[in-house]
């Protein structure tokens, strides 16, 4: 299937943080996913309005009514992620999840949905919210089922629990990370030249020295698990008072300027 207007909505994972790229800042797996699409149709238009930080209620506070207004027929709406951080109530997050996944539903335009990796393996400390993890994917299967969306388990798949599919902070992919979840998408909705074998691992390399591992890991919790911590305190989130990067639908082939026509 050929699609024309294609809009993402979500947090940091989907506005693309850990993946730069020069025209905006980050690229991420839906602008690469955009890209694909754009092979099949070079009149495909695409907006991103994902920003950093953002929780489920935010995305149905600000951002599901403009992707709506946008009259999309493909939508990328993982969520919830920073409500499993950010120990949100799942039971709310379920009743805006079940509102947001309604909502497109009624528009007939196909939704891309997925599960979210296994970060116990890649996170220290991480197992603390494991059973959160695991509620919140269980919600994306039963939303998936629900409403016929496209589902991309990305939990299922080894490659994500190898440290090379993660930027230093560990909890935005690397640009090799950010490459397979778009693999997986392009696989989910069946799209030429794609393969099931996007989620298989690559080739391993040496595991550190158990200290080794202790002093990177602490290194790690200094650098990024801390400032993270006193932000949450604060109440502060890294995407306040922050733009959408891509707000209106525009070629993905081409300069990045609205197209009235398009709107």
């Amino acid at each position: 299937m050929e699609y024309a207007r294609f809009v993402a909505i979500g947090d940091s994972q989907t506005e693309g943080l850990g993946d730069p790229d020069p025209r905006y800042e980050f690229r991420g797996w839906a602008d690469r996913l955009a890209d694909r699409l754009a092979q099949i149709n070079p009149e495909v238009r695409y907006a991103n309005l994902a920003v950093r930080g953002k929780r489920t209620r935010q995305v149905l506070d600000d951002q599901l009514a403009p992707a709506l207004a946008l009259n999309p027929d493909l939508v990328a709406a993982p969520l919830g992620m920073n409500d499993v951080i950010g120990r949100g109530d799942l039971a709310e997050v379920h009743t805006d999840l079940d509102h947001i996944y309604g909502r497109l539903a009624e528009t007939g335009a196909t939704v891309i949905v997925s599960t979210f990796p296994d970060v116990v393996r890649t996170i220290p400390l991480a197992t603390r919210m494991e059973d959160r993890l695991l509620t919140l994917n269980a919600m994306m299967r039963e939303f998936a089922d629900q409403y016929g969306f496209v589902l991309v388990d990305l939990y299922s798949a080894p490659v994500l629990t190898d440290l090379r599919a993660w930027s230093v902070d560990r909890l935005h992919a690397s640009p090799f990370g950010h490459e397979r979840f778009a693999d997986g998408a392009a696989h989910a909705l069946g799209l030429p030249g794609s393969s099931a074998d996007w989620g298989t691992p690559i080739d391993p390399t040496p595991q550190p020295h158990p200290v080794a591992a202790v002093i990177r890991d602490t290194r790690w919790a200094v650098q990024f698990f801390t400032p993270w911590l006193i932000r949450k305190v604060r109440g502060v989130s890294l995407g306040d008072g922050r733009a959408p990067k891509r707000p209106e639908l525009t070629p993905v082939l081409g300069p990045l300027t609205p197209d009235p026509a398009a709107s």
